[in-house]
């Protein structure tokens, strides 16, 4: 039987909670949703986390498959990815949401549309680019079956968790104010600041060995 990597599942749902930061999101959503009664509310956020489930799938299972297709290296995909995240962790710690997750168009022509639920919030609020580059990295990563369910458990776990924060999004805002999702989003941007420093550093550590391999 095949050893659980207890360092990988810390890993995957980490640096997959930080980027979607479901409470960071918040504000935005409720916004959004600010003229839906609570039952409508609720069935927006479902077909969200539907929408932003599919998605992070798909891109799990044809990470490898895109990778082969464009001739693109895991290193170099993983030293961008890193780029990508630091960049997010800076406008966390600074208490701004990621310019990944919705441009302020895409949030004016959501409030105009009459269904919001699968764009902009499935994608790219909840599912954005840093998102789904973190679920191609880490899966093409993965050289198990177990390292494979390990990703796709994680990807289930972080949108029941973000379902239930956005469901209680108007509870959460009152209870906590603004200075405490603040807070919260800095704290969040720290961890996201390591993990990109590490998949920067990773991403350089296998360039290296495989340019000695070359030698």
């Amino acid at each position: 039987m095949e050893n659980i990597n207890v360092s990988f599942i810390l890993l995957t749902f980490s640096s997959l909670f930080t980027l979607i930061n479901p409470i960071g999101i918040t504000p935005i959503l409720l916004s959004m949703t600010e003229d839906e009664s609570d039952s409508e509310y609720q069935v927006i956020i479902k077909k969200g986390i539907i929408t932003a489930y599919i998605i992070l799938t798909i891109f799990a299972i044809m990470g490898d498959l895109i990778f082969k297709f464009y001739g693109i290296t895991i290193y170099a995909f993983m030293i961008a990815g890193g780029i990508l995240f630091l960049r997010n962790s800076f406008d966390m710690i600074d208490s701004k949401i990621s310019r990944e997750s919705s441009t302020p168009l895409e949030t004016k022509e959501a409030i105009q549309k009459e269904d919001i639920s699968v764009t902009p919030i499935g994608i790219p609020l909840i599912a954005g680019p840093g998102a789904i580059t973190s679920i191609m990295i880490l899966s093409s990563q993965t050289s198990s079956y177990i390292d494979k369910c390990i990703v796709h458990i994680n990807i289930l776990i972080t949108l029941i968790i973000t379902y239930i924060i956005l469901l209680l999004g108007k509870k959460i805002s009152k209870k906590i104010g603004t200075t405490g999702i603040r807070i919260i989003q800095r704290i969040m941007g720290l961890i996201l600041l390591v993990i990109s420093i590490q998949f920067i550093i990773n991403g350089i550590l296998l360039l290296m060995e495989s340019q000695s391999k070359l030698q």
